[in-house]
């Protein structure tokens, strides 16, 4: 008899999860609280396989022997208590395809922020060095889509935490951890430190031959590193000292020393400009020479990456007033890092589902670099407090169109209106995408 499975959640894992599930014979079951985006549903349909939506069958989910829960679905959701309270074991998408992987290898990558710069670049580096590969996770495909339809040898997964926490066998051969801030306290009980446990879970089961990359210079991961009984080889990264085994940067040039040493490149010739994407670089890097990719074709595609939509991303010049779209900044470290990279006066864009944000980490650059705020939230009173003192004028908007128009008429020549909202979009968009769509539209109606 198959194995039932129930999945929670009908979006992009859910449905990958689903089909792949189904292809390996599973009996499987999709709930969904919401309604299903009509592409998925039709998927489903065409799979044969049953599902629900707008509603949970609690007797059909608690006679699954496993539940497949889909990232966005929290610990404390009643369907989860009670599946818990039976006993159930409760898997996430990246487990699922693990399982049916074969032989191929994963690269997986996490971290606060960085990660999906970091994904895309490894990526990048790994098909322009010719290998069979998918970049697959947060980004692109789920991965267990990609197992089911169009296997590959290798996949370049971005995993985030809520995924990691219901991994059991999951296990990268190379995992790269870009840093660890304050993120998504919502969801660990306001406990950061349960958050990065849940990142370092990334390295449970790697073994000796694994690698294991990380940011020497990030404070929180250093503090915690020596906690987890981590077997794979450690490969840090680094700007601020040499190291003798990892990658690091001196007086402008990037050394990575895996076994034999060498210089890899100049920073300017870097296609990914600022200090942060300078350590997303040497992750990267880090990971392809590792798969032993030649250091000439490791180069040729660190020189010519195109950055990713929605984040630092260049919309249009109007009037000589610079647009750009960092809508993929849902956290503060993540807008303090856009906001190191600015060297002309900025009107920041900011707001939406606060998740808990300490603005005062960005008290020193806003002091510095920017002279008005527009807020993009229906609450925007903490961004008032935390910002009224030094910024002047904070104003309120409703809709990305309000916001460019409030932006461009406090700017000036030579200005940057930048969008990086360090906040969840979904108090007046679908998601981070659709406010950077709304964003650039709104900027080439002006």
């Amino acid at each position: 008899m198959s194995k039932r499975i129930a999945i929670l959640g009908g979006g992009e894992s859910g449905v990958g999860a689903a089909l792949l599930a189904k292809k390996n014979g599973y009996d499987v079951f999709v709930s969904d609280s919401g309604s299903l985006n009509e592409k998925y549903r039709n998927e489903l349909e065409q799979s044969g396989i049953d599902f629900e939506e707008e509603n949970h069958n609690e007797e059909k989910i608690l006679r699954a022997e496993e539940v497949m829960k889909s990232p966005g679905i929290p610990e404390k959701n009643e369907m989860v208590k009670k599946i818990r309270e039976k006993g159930i074991e409760i898997i996430s998408e990246i487990e699922l395809a693990y399982r049916f992987k074969g032989n191929s290898r994963i690269i997986a990558i996490t971290g606060s922020n960085g990660k999906t710069t970091t994904t895309a670049l490894t990526f990048h580096i790994c098909k322009t060095a010719g290998l069979d590969c998918a970049m697959v996770g947060n980004i692109g495909f789920s991965f267990a889509r990609q197992v089911a339809e169009d296997p590959k040898q290798l996949y370049v997964t971005e995993v985030s935490s809520f995924q990691l926490d219901d991994i059991k066998a999951f296990r990268p051969d190379i995992a790269v951890l870009t840093n660890i801030t304050e993120d998504h306290l919502d969801r660990y009980e306001y406990r950061f430190e349960n958050y990065i446990r849940s990142k370092f879970r990334i390295t449970m089961n790697q073994q000796p031959n694994d690698y294991f990359i990380f940011c020497e210079d990030d404070e929180v991961t250093m503090k915690y590193i020596k906690q987890f009984n981590i077997q794979s080889k450690l490969l840090p990264f680094s700007m601020r000292k040499e190291l003798r085994h990892g990658a690091f940067i001196k007086d402008g040039d990037m050394y990575i020393r895996t076994g034999s040493e060498y210089k890899m490149m100049s920073v300017f010739d870097f296609a990914l400009r600022g200090k942060h994407n300078h350590y997303n670089t040497m992750a990267a890097s880090l990971a392809a020479v590792t798969m032993d990719i030649r250091k000439e074709k490791v180069r040729d595609a660190v020189k010519d990456f195109q950055s990713l939509e929605h984040r630092m991303e260049y919309v249009s010049t109007v009037r000589g007033v610079e647009f750009v779209n960092d809508s993929k900044a849902t956290n503060v470290n993540s807008t303090w890092y856009a906001l190191e990279s600015m060297t002309r006066p900025t009107i920041l864009i900011l707001g939406g589902v606060d998740k808990g944000n300490d603005y005062s980490l960005l008290n020193d650059m806003v002091k510095e670099k920017v002279k008005a705020i527009i807020c993009l939230g229906k609450d925007n009173r903490k961004i008032h407090d935390a910002f009224g003192k030094y910024v002047n004028p904070i104003v309120n908007t409703g809709s990305a169109s309000e916001s460019v128009r409030a932006a461009f008429h406090f700017a000036d020549k030579g200005d940057v209106v930048l969008l990086s909202p360090a906040c969840a979009s979904f108090d007046l968009f679908k998601n981070y995408e659709d406010r950077g769509n709304q964003f650039k539209k709104a900027v080439r109606e002006l």
